[in-house]
């Protein structure tokens, strides 16, 4: 498969999975196989819980902002992000992580803020890093293992001063990267885990693990480590994109967000001719603070194909 059609297909399918998977945020298991029970009938992409058919979440947004960010800054710009994710956040937009809202927004310069909410809440785990890591994680792919990881790290510390989210971020950003190389995720799974921080392998070597199922999960889905579990589950216990994205969702929880992981990686795997067009059709991403800039499927394309060829 060629490269493009997996980055594509990262950015894309991540994009399809946060949409379809906000409006069952919070809700119980099953709830989206109950209301949809026949998979490729359409009118999956309903709406609600205060989203339009279609609707991208912060978790797309956000991942919007880095990609433009590398793109017109030539590179990582830290700095540039944090501004652009100030600017974001200060809009007002429908959803925003209480941790990222207050890291944005107390006022500390990019370098600090994270790092200081984390020294006084000793809690920064959450899965908003993670969530926005498709468009970096396409970008970086062709740097090479140690660079994308590298990169993964320091995005991620941008908000979530826990290196707990920073090295899940870098699984991520590895597992596409492999991906993009024609290698099987899964099988390079052991490989990865070995580049991941001693003290953080452990809690990753067990949600990753071959016979780990969700329900086993110590901690709700919106922390990253069972977040990032459970994607890489609905990727290996499914034969589709469509298949994965609905047992993501079907976990109930964080739904947009461990669906947008679980289409960035399914996506990646699958390519994007595997994505049912009748989610792609009504995709669409405001940006709030951004001039009532909305992306649909076509600019969210161009953005692909931009950021694997680097430029």
């Amino acid at each position: 498969m060629e490269r493009i059609q997996r980055a594509a297909g990262a950015v894309v399918g991540s994009a399809v999975g946060d949409a379809l998977g906000g409006p069952f945020e919070f809700g119980p298991q099953g709830a989206f196989s109950a209301r949809f029970p026949a998979p490729g009938a359409g009118g999956e992409m309903c709406g609600g819980g205060g989203w339009d058919p279609g609707e991208a979440t912060d978790d797309t947004q956000m991942a919007v902002l880095v990609a433009e960010s590398l793109l017109e800054r030539g590179g990582l710009d830290l700095p540039d992000i944090f501004a652009r994710f100030q600017r974001w956040a200060a809009s007002e937009p429908k959803d925003i992580g209480l941790q990222t809202e207050d890291v944005l927004t107390n006022g500390m310069p990019w370098d600090l803020a994270a790092a200081i909410h984390f020294q006084v809440n000793q809690r920064a785990a959450g899965n908003g890093s993670l969530m926005r890591a498709s468009t970096s994680a396409v970008h970086f792919a062709a740097a090479g293992q140690e660079a994308t990881m590298d990169a993964a790290r320091r995005i991620a510390a941008l908000t979530h001063g826990d290196r707990t989210a920073w090295e899940g971020t870098a699984i991520f950003h590895e597992l596409i990267r492999v991906t993009f190389e024609d290698t099987d995720p899964l099988a390079a799974l052991p490989d990865i885990l070995a580049l991941v921080h001693p003290d953080h392998r452990g809690r990753y070597a067990t949600v990753l693990a071959p016979d780990w199922h969700p329900d086993q999960a110590t901690e709700f889905n919106g922390a990253v480590w069972p977040c990032l579990g459970s994607a890489v589950w609905a990727l290996r216990t499914t034969t589709s994109f469509e298949d994965a994205i609905r047992a993501a969702i079907d976990l109930g929880g964080d739904t947009d967000t461990v669906a947008a992981v679980t289409g960035g990686l399914a996506g990646a795997y699958y390519g994007l001719d595997a994505i049912p067009a009748h989610w792609t059709q009504p995709l669409h991403v405001p940006l709030p603070g951004f001039d009532g800039r909305v992306l649909r499927l076509a600019d969210l394309l161009h953005l692909a194909h931009r950021l694997e060829e680097g430029r």
